[in-house]
């Protein structure tokens, strides 16, 4: 191999090398600038019905940091079994978690009266506070935390709702703060939620 050919090598490399290098550096700054965009636009305004009939807005949720959850009543699996979750959660958290607000929103609004959420959730615990509204301010206030839902239709005129299963922990100003994947450990959860009211500082 002459020389020429040896350096020519060498340069084509290097090259190689250093363009690799800003590329992943690119994809990197992207990444995390779309998240911070993504994680910055969780939360929102909404006006909803609690599982008692008084109005609720986001207002209501403010002064003290919120677990907030969408599901519904009728789901067979994931929704209570999370429900479970935040149930002995609230258990382990023992008087520090009066510091919380618990929400369920429903998605399913259609069959989930503000009467079949109160007797519903307070079978998990009675600290959890169910919201529903119309389809369409529930369609809103899903997309104000990036929520996934959709209706699947079975035979008979059934149905069911395929959805995300993230649960949000918001700031008591109503700032996103993180989420607690289904069925995350508790280790994992309660530290989150630990956190989560340390942030409030009381």
């Amino acid at each position: 191999m002459r020389l020429e050919d040896f350096d020519l090598g060498r340069a084509i490399v290097a090259i190689v090398f250093v363009a690799t290098l800003l590329l992943l550096v690119l994809v990197l700054l992207f990444a995390g600038h779309s998240d911070t965009q993504n994680t910055a636009s969780i939360g929102g305004r909404f006006n909803l019905i609690d599982d008692e009939g008084k109005t609720v807005s986001e207002a209501t949720l403010l002064g003290k940091p919120s677990v907030v959850y969408f599901g519904y009543t009728y789901c067979p699996d994931v929704c209570p079994t999370t429900l479970q979750d935040i149930a002995r959660w609230i258990k382990l958290l023992g008087p520090a978690a009066n510091q919380l607000n618990f929400v369920f929103v429903t998605i399913d609004p259609q069959r989930d009266t503000p009467r079949l959420l109160h007797v519903y959730l307070a079978s998990f615990d009675r600290r959890i506070r169910g919201f529903t509204g119309t389809i369409d301010e529930i369609t809103r206030i899903a997309k104000e935390y990036g929520v996934y839902f959709k209706r699947v239709t079975g035979p008979g005129g059934t149905y069911s709702e395929d959805h995300s299963t993230r649960i949000y922990l918001m700031g008591e100003n109503g700032q996103f703060v993180d989420t607690i994947g289904y069925q995350e450990p508790d280790a994992s959860a309660m530290q989150k939620i630990r956190k989560l009211i340390a942030l409030d500082g009381r």
